[in-house]
């Protein structure tokens, strides 16, 4: 079988992370399966020019938020596992809780249970305990927590080589092999 990755893509600040990680999803010939919550449709209005419906192109499939009965609510549908980017506070709880309203945090709570790799991208600061209990809970759980955080040893350019390298090292945590990733050569 070949790669397949579910992208949860949150109300958070940053939606420019999921659009990139489907991008560079699509330019590795890795199948997506996109869950995006209505709050994520409302912040790539405000965040980017990309229309909703050009969003979702990037995806091989996309399911509704709504739609528990979806193949990525299940464990018997095989993924190389999640990455929710960006990850609002809320989504993180949710999954953490295993209490899950939608089927964003349903589907982690599955890769999380079937022992499959769940990075999630947090978009907050700053942080209170309570959050920080809670990405330490979901850590023991065996969640990767990636806040975007910038590289600069790579010299970025511009957002969007920010952007792309956060997102490489994210979709790397995969066993993904991202060209765009700028390495540290060392001294």
């Amino acid at each position: 079988m070949s790669k397949r990755i579910i992208v949860g893509i949150s109300g958070a600040s940053g939606i420019v992370y999921g659009v990139r990680a489907l991008q560079l999803l699509r330019e590795m010939g890795v199948e997506s399966h996109l869950v995006m919550s209505k709050s994520a449709e409302l912040t790539l209005h405000y965040e980017m020019d990309m229309s909703l419906a050009e969003l979702k192109g990037l995806a091989t499939e996309v399911h509704a938020i709504k739609n528990v009965g979806a193949t990525i609510a299940s464990g018997s549908f095989v993924t190389s596992g999640m990455l929710v980017a960006p990850c609002s506070i809320r989504t993180m709880s949710e999954i953490a809780t295993g209490v899950t309203s939608t089927l964003l945090t349903r589907a982690a709570d599955v890769v999380l249970k079937e022992r499959r790799r769940l990075v999630l991208m947090v978009r907050e600061t700053p942080l209170h305990t309570g959050h920080l209990r809670t990405m330490t809970q979901l850590s023991e759980m065996g969640a990767v927590i990636a806040p975007p955080v910038p590289a600069f040893y790579t010299r970025p350019q511009s957002l969007d080589d920010m952007v792309t390298q956060g997102v490489g090292r994210a979709l790397e945590l995969f066993d993904l092999t991202v060209e765009q990733v700028q390495r540290w050569q060392g001294e």
